[in-house]
């Protein structure tokens, strides 16, 4: 029999109960007891050679996943969705959440035996908000604009001031984005950074980046001297883990089955079946942003809002996502996940597939001819979108597509779908001369929907420029009551499902399988491994 999945699904209130998601009783690493072994772990990680090596400029996961081994945080999440001491001992929060007063731990060291103080902390906040870094997701979670700064109160006291106030800092502050490279690294090597390797990927973490080779794998080396882990955890209890670089999911799949590795991730719903039988299977769907497809509204023919509606109501959704994807990824109603803080439950069901009125839609737009292939014409022009996808494209999302433009051929609708290089995608999204593109985002506080949809948020593929969805965003940033900032993203929610600038296809889940001789290991809230805390034979 082949191994079940263990779904986790998260209520919205519980979202960050898997912080601490444990695959064995056994807790925490004993440091007097580590030993020589070796975790292997095969990972996707096709574009981390493109430059992507670098947390707090690069904007994939699979960075923020790698580097955890070496970037520790100011506090960790806990499972409640407290935050717990981690580089910081204390913290305070001041003037109603527009400052942050943090007391550090004394006793930490960088790989290079720098030490970590109030000075590093600046070093890379300043780092992450320089324009010149060309920082955007982790600089928009340091507040973008709204950063004020860092001061260096005494050598273990900083202070962390924004314009107003800024809510979502303390959950930026937990993740990788926002985790700290020794300063001599910043002054010696910042451009070396996105590329990574040893001597340059140096932080304070539970593991020491000792060799890369680009498209091939990653060697992390325990760090001897760690004993400043979350919640007291010490030094890792194995002496290496290394990462090897598959990009074929097949492939991971066979390595896993052969002993060749240890844990695997980003598993597609349709190998779920070949994980060997003694291998336990993780599967937690991310919170944020679903999969979703973004309609170029300033480009086109979606500048009309009849014809985003049209194209929204013209897709069959629950078909799609259920068949593709073997019911192991639920429909995604709403621009947050189900997962997610402030998540807007009474968008479910509120636009089904209805081909009749995706055709109404149309008409009333004046898309009423139609030419030999059946295409919708209107003043001689052909009804038509460009959908620019970023290579690689795994199988199951290629399938996904050609589901999307049959259901739009039916009613008229030519979407065409060009798959690009990384460099090809860019020289078209820098200007914004597509109709449609496609992503899902990862993010466990809903602030992550300001670089979406704000006028100069830096992932507004939809060229969104709302001045009452800025002023929403902008309050949601700025509340500090979790209660009232779920309020504030309702209502940015309802009005994407009316203005139909983001269409949400499906929540996707990371998925890993583990091999029984692996325990201990634990999973963050995006279902990312964390290695610190595992045994190994």
């Amino acid at each position: 029999m082949p191994s079940q999945l263990s779904r986790r699904v998260l209520s919205t209130v519980a979202v960050a109960a898997v912080a601490a998601l444990s695959l064995s009783a056994c807790a925490g690493s004993d440091p007097e007891a580590a030993g020589d072994g070796e975790i292997v772990w095969a990972i996707e990680g096709a574009n981390l050679s493109a430059g992507k090596m670098d947390p707090q400029t690069s904007q994939l996961d699979v960075t923020a996943m790698v580097q955890r081994a070496v970037l520790d945080s100011l506090v960790f999440q806990e499972a409640d969705g407290s935050f717990s001491p981690w580089l910081a001992s204390s913290w305070e929060v001041e003037d109603g959440g527009a400052s942050y007063l943090f007391t550090l731990r004394d006793d930490v060291t960088f790989h290079d035996d720098m030490p970590f103080n109030a000075a590093a902390v600046k070093a890379n906040f300043d780092r992450i908000a320089d324009p010149e870094t060309a920082s955007a997701q982790a600089a928009s979670m340091l507040g973008g604009e709204l950063y004020a700064g860092t001061d260096v109160v005494d050598d273990h006291t900083v202070r962390v001031r924004f314009t107003q106030p800024y809510a979502p800092f303390l959950q930026a502050a937990s993740t990788a984005l926002l985790g700290f490279y020794s300063p001599a690294v910043l002054s010696s090597s910042p451009d070396q950074l996105a590329a990574g390797g040893p001597g340059v990927t140096v932080g304070t973490g539970p593991f020491e980046l000792t060799e890369y080779t680009p498209d091939q794998d990653i060697v992390y080396t325990r760090n001897d001297d760690y004993t400043w882990g979350p919640d007291g955890t010490g030094k890792p209890s194995f002496q290496t883990l290394r990462v090897d670089i598959l990009p074929e999911a097949s492939v991971r799949v066979g390595a896993l089955s052969s002993g060749q590795a240890d844990v695997v991730t980003n598993l597609p719903p349709n190998l779920v079946s070949q994980v060997p039988a003694d291998a336990t299977v993780e599967s937690l769907e991310y919170p944020g942003l679903p999969y979703s497809l973004f309609l170029n509204e300033k480009y086109g023919v979606f500048a009309d809002e009849k014809v985003r509606q049209a194209f929204t109501r013209a897709i069959d959704v629950d078909t799609a996502v259920q068949e593709i994807f073997f019911g192991q990824y639920p429909r995604a109603w709403s621009i947050l996940g189900s997962t997610t803080p402030g998540y807007d439950a009474s968008l479910e069901n509120s636009w089904p597939v209805d081909p009749a009125a995706a055709n109404a839609l149309l008409d009333e737009a004046g898309w009423t001819g139609r030419d030999a292939d059946g295409i919708r014409t209107k003043d001689g022009q052909r009804l038509t979108a460009r959908w620019i996808a970023w290579t690689p494209v795994p199988d199951d999302r290629a399938a996904l597509a050609n589901a999307v433009q049959s259901d739009l051929k039916a009613v008229g609708f030519d979407l065409q779908r060009e798959v690009l290089e990384p460099g090809a995608y860019n020289e078209q999204y820098g200007p914004k001369t597509f109709d449609v593109t496609d992503w899902g985002f990862s993010g466990v506080d809903a602030d992550l929907l300001r670089s979406h949809l704000e006028t100069d948020g830096f992932q507004n593929a939809s060229q969104v420029s709302d001045p009452a969805v800025d002023a929403l965003l902008e309050e949601g940033a700025s509340t500090t009551d979790q209660a009232a900032r779920n309020a504030v993203y309702a209502q940015v929610q309802q009005w994407n499902a009316e203005h139909a600038a983001i269409v949400p296809l499906y929540s996707p889940s990371l998925i890993s399988a583990v091999r029984p001789d692996v325990t201990g290991l634990t999973f963050d809230l995006y279902g990312r491994p964390l290695f610190a805390t595992a045994s190994v034979g």
